[in-house]
């Protein structure tokens, strides 16, 4: 009994082990590039200086201070690419209706923040970046298709500069995996179990855990900063070195932590003045 026991318990781990193992090789010499960066959270924001999130203004600021860049990027109605955060437009240009059910032209009327800014287009934000500091391009992928993945690969098939991919949706990265192994590519996580999302409690319990990573085989891990330390992630830094980006870091205290304890930082308001 005891015997059988212990088989199972093995089992368990080696299958535990399969599904969280993520990508190894020389992949991870690619990311020594990216160790250290700190990326400014949809640009060098400041909405108080009238400078939304994920606008123009906010991504040349992160250029004039050297700063990584993170950002999100939506495919509209009619295949465009544009830069936005959240599902819907509610928030942050006060509109209902999401960037997937709208056209460029009907989003062109669309301004951030009360401010005169517009969603810019993917394309133009490559342009003003043009390889100065690295991306961290986060693919907003709110249902089953994986269309976005294909854009994104080629409007970035010109670009000179240095890129990762991430995303919360484990199917783009298995898209990556697929049709271009060669891009880095992070899995996006937090305390999922706990956010009031439409998925299934069960998926987000295993996308918490990074349980599916064995579909995307990520290069590296993206996780929210206030549900650390977590299991998971401690196994993969330990075992495999696998490195680690943190988010949202909005303080001094957690800039410092995420600096001590993890490879990448994602932040806001480093304390500097515009």
């Amino acid at each position: 009994m005891y015997h059988g026991i212990l088989i199972f318990i093995v089992c368990l781990c080696l299958f535990v082990l399969f599904l969280l193992f993520p990508r190894t090789g020389k992949r991870q010499e690619l990311l020594k590039l990216y160790r250290g960066t700190c990326f400014a959270h949809r640009g060098y924001h400041s909405i108080e200086n009238g400078i939304p999130e994920n606008s123009m203004p906010a991504f040349r600021q992160a250029l004039s201070h050297g700063y990584g860049i993170e950002l999100d990027v939506h495919l509209t109605k009619d295949g465009r690419l544009v830069v936005f955060h959240d599902d819907t437009l509610n928030r942050v240009c006060k509109k209902s209706g999401t960037i997937e059910d709208l056209t460029v032209p009907e989003l062109k009327t669309c301004r951030l923040q009360d401010t005169e800014e517009q969603i810019p287009l993917f394309e133009d934000v490559l342009s003003l970046v043009n390889g100065q500091v690295p991306l961290l391009i986060e693919l907003k992928i709110p249902g089953r298709s994986t269309a976005i993945c294909q854009h994104v690969h080629k409007a970035l098939s010109c670009y000179h500069g240095n890129y990762m991919i991430q995303s919360f949706n484990t199917m783009g990265l298995f898209w990556y995996r697929r049709h271009a192994p060669e891009v880095l590519r992070g899995q996006l996580s937090s305390r999922l179990t706990k956010d009031p999302l439409k998925e299934l409690w069960f998926l987000r319990f295993l996308a918490e855990n990074l349980l599916l990573n064995f579909l995307g085989r990520p290069d590296f891990i993206s996780y929210k900063l206030k549900n650390l330390p977590k299991f998971t992630v401690s196994f993969l830094r330990k075992f495999f070195g696998t490195p680690t980006a943190v988010w949202t870091l909005r303080t001094p205290e957690a800039l410092l932590e995420g600096k001590r304890c993890y490879d990448m930082q994602i932040f806001e308001k480093h304390g500097e003045n515009y």
